[in-house]
């Protein structure tokens, strides 16, 4: 088996030079800093988390016998990987922070049922804006609309601050954003420290240099003060990317370049966002190196989990059968709300099936292991889990 070898080149038997005409470059890109930010107090926002809040204690929704059960093998599934130290991870899309199931997830970690978190770069910006302001969620037609959608300055500002400071500390994509929930601030590096790190660095470590690079171009273009900056989150206890942070439990994030509103701000910089997105793909990714005998749980997250998922669980199994071992043991459990009467331990359904375009069950069937599929309400699911787990 070949392993990585950074001399490797590739060489084209018959290399072909296309003609250049008419190529002016670079390409032409739009400036953010002449995008109008308002505060985000004058945005009018869907739902406040003390209305919308679920917690732990609450009584779930009826479900249908056969989703009990589910549920029940799930839970015992869980209880022997925790008895076994082996991981839980739990992957869920933005509306399981929208339906105000951040305390639920609280519960789950604290009790030390679930090992990992992870979600998307929308789940990042609800929970952090529900312990910022109380509130998320606006009215994306009538916004784009009017030109606003997105363009909310204490959004884009502070957590692409938190990102371009948490890629210069080493920190991950919700570890970052996490921190500053629980500490409620910032610490913001003078101009003399980065550019000394940056000199001191250039050698022998070029990717902190250009880390503390990157950072002081944020400092010097936004005129930042050094030192503290206090940021209140006055409702930090319903974030669970904060409490995760306190608990030292991994919560990653998982953006895609473009999908979320922080990137209409002039604050969102590539360079500290990448760093942190693949400091955290790679956190994501080590616990599924230790996935066999645990148990991966995908909440409504139809893209950005099993994609994730299958790139992770393929270095996995890369490194396993280089020791001799293969990971067959794993259990799946994918949550939706999209209808599938398919029995997906039978394997893939054929093309003429609808279910063969639930593209997320598609992918985590070819992973190995053990899948089960449950429609349900998040909400619904996580309460009865909760009840199950005792």
């Amino acid at each position: 088996m070949l392993a990585y070898n950074a001399g490797f080149t590739h060489r084209l038997d018959r290399p072909q030079i296309l003609p250049q005409k008419n190529v002016t470059m670079p390409y032409p890109k739009l400036d953010r800093f002449s995008v109008a930010m308002q505060p985000l107090s004058a945005r009018d926002n869907k739902f406040e988390i003390e209305s919308k809040v679920v917690q732990p204690d609450r009584e779930p929704g009826t479900l249908a016998a056969a989703a009990q059960e589910t549920i029940a093998k799930l839970a015992a599934r869980i209880r022997q990987a925790r008895a076994d130290k082996k991981p839980v991870m739990c992957t869920f899309g933005a509306h399981a922070i929208k339906n105000g199931l951040g305390p639920v997830f609280v519960k789950l970690i604290e009790d030390g049922w679930f090992t990992h978190l992870a979600t998307n770069g929308a789940g990042i910006i609800h929970d952090w804006e529900f312990s910022y302001q109380g509130k998320s969620c606006e009215d994306v037609q009538r916004m784009v609309d009017q030109g606003q959608f997105g363009n909310w300055e204490e959004t884009g500002f502070l957590i692409n601050l938190a990102l371009n400071i948490g890629a210069y500390e080493g920190k991950g994509y919700g570890e970052s954003v996490g921190a500053m929930i629980h500490t409620q601030g910032l610490d913001i590096p003078a101009e003399e420290q980065l550019e000394s790190v940056v000199v001191e660095s250039l050698k022998d470590d070029p990717e902190r240099a250009a880390a503390a690079a990157d950072l002081l171009w944020v400092v010097r273009k936004f005129e930042l003060a050094p030192g503290h900056r206090e940021i209140p989150h006055p409702w930090q206890q319903y974030s669970a990317q904060g409490h995760a942070y306190r608990l030292g439990i991994p919560f990653t994030g998982h953006p895609m370049i473009g999908h979320d509103i922080i990137y209409n701000h002039p604050m969102n910089r590539g360079a500290g966002l990448g760093r942190c997105a693949e400091r955290d793909f790679l956190t994501f990714a080590e616990s599924v190196n230790r996935i066999d005998g645990g148990v991966y749980i995908s909440i409504g997250s139809a893209v950005m989990s099993p994609m994730i998922f299958e790139k992770s669980l393929s270095m996995a199994q890369n490194i396993a059968i280089q020791r001799g071992e293969h990971f067959d043991n794993h259990y799946m459990q994918i949550v939706d709300l999209a209808k599938s009467d398919w029995d997906w331990s039978q394997g893939e359904p054929p093309e003429t099936d609808p279910a063969y375009y639930l593209r997320y069950n598609k992918t985590f069937s070819r992973m190995g292991g053990t899948m089960n599929y449950l429609q349900a309400d998040n909400r619904d699911f996580l309460l009865t889990l909760i009840q199950q787990l005792g």
